[in-house]
């Protein structure tokens, strides 16, 4: 069915957004020729990861945002997700759905690298994606500086064939 203007748009939960998330993962980890299965529970953990050299199984918590927006309402394009400083997962995978980017951190470097800890031991990674500015202005991370963090580039290494 084709749709037209008049047709109203469905409107994308934080559900559809988590699951397609997890399923840009998935899709990029067997691109790879990683396997790995989604859980059905919610107990922060989204993904298994199988790595057949190892044997080993790894758990994954996602993490996803549909696109990039303003820092602080009208500041720079930021984009930025919040995961719990005690996660259950060894990895966790930040997901902008509008670039079909991954980025893979252990949870030790997400803490590591993350700007922000509430008191409620909620932490926020976040960095700038507007790389026309050449000046960093105080700005902690653009996302340039995280390139070696991207799935296709740690998976081999974190799930070994």
């Amino acid at each position: 069915m084709i749709s037209d203007e008049s047709t109203p748009k469905k409107r994308r939960t934080t559900q559809h957004i988590g699951a397609a998330g997890e399923l840009l993962v998935q899709y990029q980890l067997l691109k790879l020729g990683v396997d790995s299965a989604r859980l059905t529970t919610d107990a922060g953990i989204d993904l298994v990861v199988y790595a057949p050299a190892t044997g080993a199984a790894t758990t994954v918590q996602v993490k996803t945002v549909e696109r990039a927006t303003p820092a602080g309402g009208t500041g720079r394009s930021a984009i930025g997700w919040n995961f719990p400083h005690d996660t259950p997962a060894q990895l966790l995978a930040f997901c902008s759905l509008e670039q079909d980017r991954v980025w893979l951190l252990t949870a030790e470097e997400a803490r590591e690298v993350a700007q922000q800890r509430s008191p409620k031991n909620v932490r926020r990674l976040y960095w700038y994606t507007d790389l026309t500015t050449p000046q960093r202005d105080g700005v902690p991370l653009l996302q340039t500086d995280m390139a070696s963090y991207l799935l296709s580039a740690r998976a081999q290494h974190l799930f070994p064939s």
